[in-house]
């Protein structure tokens, strides 16, 4: 079937990946995820793990301020663990790989439509993962003293 929706798990190679964090062992499922976005946020060429790394950052974004559950049978059924802050950079890092690709991932869809529904799914989860940009209400110096 290939891809049938928009959302991040919404596609074989990512209930697959679902299915694969479900089968490892819990002190595992942080290594896969960390994996699929290393290995996508560092490619040259072609993409091979895009799909993993767009569900491997839907469910730290669901971790974030701001994010939100995932809506879809597909995702894992066994919790995830509380993932490290650094992994809210590398899958923002990973995503935006994916963007800066224009994305052979939109071709999944027949419908334009579609293809701008599942690109602004992933703008939004990089707008979830992105850090919080330090304040610059801050005075540098305190004019008081």
């Amino acid at each position: 079937m290939g891809t049938w929706g928009t959302g991040p798990f919404d596609n074989d190679t990512a209930s697959d990946f679902a299915i694969a964090l479900d089968n490892a062992e819990p002190e595992q499922r942080e290594f896969l995820i960390r994996g699929a976005l290393a290995r996508t946020a560092k490619a040259t060429g072609y993409l091979t793990e895009a799909e993993e790394a767009v569900a491997a950052a839907a469910l730290i974004a669901t971790q974030c301020p701001g994010g939100e559950p995932i809506d879809t049978a597909y995702v894992p059924e066994k919790p995830m663990p509380v993932f490290p802050v650094d992994l809210r950079t590398l899958a923002a890092e990973a995503l935006t790989r994916i963007l800066d690709d224009e994305s052979e991932l939109a071709a999944n869809w027949v419908e334009p439509a579609d293809a701008r529904r599942w690109l602004t799914t992933i703008s939004h989860l990089c707008g979830v993962l992105a850090p919080p940009s330090a304040s610059t209400d801050v005075p540098l110096f305190d004019l008081d003293s």
